[in-house]
């Protein structure tokens, strides 16, 4: 073939307005920590205010500066209302976000927080989300995706953007 003969190749994914998510690249730019509050109990099983007052004064808080944090209890104790309020306290300000619960809530809230974000720079934005993801809930992942860019984006799809599902197009403006 001669090079008169020879088309141009355009990239017509790259040339588009489409903007691509990828769930998990978004989920990989934030860093996680654990506070597990078995360190904190007397005898294992319980929570005395004085020291745990103490253990949390003398606490390294500076580890957790811009992750995201899972505050949890790995035995079975009593623990108090007022020590997940005191303990929230101190990662306020420090901590990216935190959660009491587990790995799986502890996702929902990283992802709640980006989708939010994200949801400001795409007003009536062409977007599609790609559909295969590692996340441990998919489907609570792409309900959030529809509850944050749903009501900013001209169109929502799924997939890949050669080849996509329609998921909502936004009525046009008068």
């Amino acid at each position: 073939m001669t090079e008169q003969n020879q088309e141009t190749l355009i990239n017509r994914v790259a040339a588009s307005p489409l903007k691509s998510y990828d769930l998990e690249e978004l989920m990989n730019t934030l860093t996680q920590a654990a506070f597990d509050l078995s360190d904190c109990l007397y005898q294992g099983v319980i929570i005395r205010e004085k020291e745990f007052r103490e253990y949390i004064k003398n606490h390294d808080w500076h580890q957790y500066e811009g992750k995201w944090v899972k505050v949890f209890c790995s035995t079975d104790a009593i623990v108090p209302m007022w020590a997940y309020m005191l303990i929230g306290t101190k990662l306020n300000g420090i901590a990216g976000g935190y959660v009491f619960g587990n790995d799986a809530d502890l996702e929902r809230a990283m992802l709640s927080h980006l989708l939010s974000r994200e949801a400001e720079k795409l007003k009536d934005a062409k977007v599609v989300v790609k559909g295969c993801s590692a996340l441990s809930s998919p489907e609570y992942a792409f309900m959030e995706v529809s509850r944050h860019f749903g009501p900013v984006v001209a169109s929502l799809m799924y997939g890949e953007p050669c080849s996509t599902v329609p998921i909502y197009k936004a009525p046009k403006k008068k």
